[in-house]
């Protein structure tokens, strides 16, 4: 039996979690991209070493996670495409997207979403359709993944 959804549980326990608790205990929203972006931009120098130990561990967990599980594939692979160029142009892609966007998925669907954040479920609801329709073009029409 396939228990592959149950990566997926655990996975969005734990963010959820970690939402949780950032915002308790900094009184902020916990979004990747606004962390990110305070680094790069040098807004977030005040908070730079809380900055770098989120990014550190969102980084490393999964590697911690896989090799207590015992695989690795899931750190190596794709089920989409092993195309080392379709992934960083769908990463840069989605960096571009959540500046444009004020945020990225963690900020607007975890957070937004469980505040009852209207501008947080609008978002959301547009990451999905952008998604959907992306995979949409790109495996069935265009056939780059």
């Amino acid at each position: 039996m396939q228990a592959e959804w149950l990566w997926g549980l655990a996975g969005g326990l734990m963010i959820g979690t970690a939402a949780a608790i950032y915002l308790l205990f900094n009184g902020r929203i916990m979004g990747a991209s606004g962390i990110v972006g305070g680094l790069v931009d040098g807004s977030g120098r005040a908070t730079m070493a809380e900055r770098l130990a989120f990014l550190a561990g969102l980084i490393g967990l999964p590697f911690v996670i896989t090799g207590l599980a015992g695989t690795a594939s899931a750190l190596t692979t794709t089920h989409l495409t092993g195309s080392v160029p379709v992934l960083v142009a769908a990463g840069l892609c989605v960096g571009i997207g959540t500046r444009l966007a004020n945020g990225c998925t963690s900020g607007h669907g975890v957070c937004g979403i469980s505040r009852l954040s209207l501008r947080g479920i609008v978002a959301t609801v547009f990451y999905l359709l952008g998604g959907g329709l992306s995979v949409l073009v790109f495996r069935h029409v265009l056939g780059v993944i």
